[in-house]
């Protein structure tokens, strides 16, 4: 069974990045795919990105698109979410997910971390 765990949440001001780790030990499926979603208070959680096995494939929220990139190291077991030009509305608790398939809007993961909180400030 994989675990994940994720790290680099903070604290910061409008305008500055994050970069959030999430480090898998084991897997689930052959060929994961891995994916970041996030929860604000009082709201459903909701998909940030994904990336298939391998990183030739990602999508991403249109929220984010062109602010976050997804990537990932297979040999390290390690996927990553740079943010950039970060937002108040952007603050979250941030979820790693590995799924099956990274078309994580229409196939749910199986597996989530803990998650790791980031706020913004104005």
């Amino acid at each position: 069974q994989v675990q994940l765990v994720e790290s680099g949440g903070g604290l910061v001001q409008a305008g500055d990045s994050l970069r959030l780790t999430c480090a898998a030990s084991g897997r689930t499926f052959n060929r994961p795919a891995y994916g970041w979603f996030r929860q604000a208070p009082g709201k459903a959680r909701e998909f940030v990105a994904s990336i298939n096995y391998g990183g030739t494939g990602t999508d991403y929220a249109d929220s984010v698109r062109g602010r976050f990139t997804i990537s990932g190291d297979n040999a390290k077991n390690v996927v990553y979410l740079q943010m950039n030009s970060l937002k108040p509305e952007d603050t979250a608790v941030y979820y790693c997910a590995e799924g099956s398939s990274a078309s994580m809007k229409i196939i749910p993961p199986s597996t989530w971390g803990q998650g790791t909180q980031v706020t913004v400030s104005s």
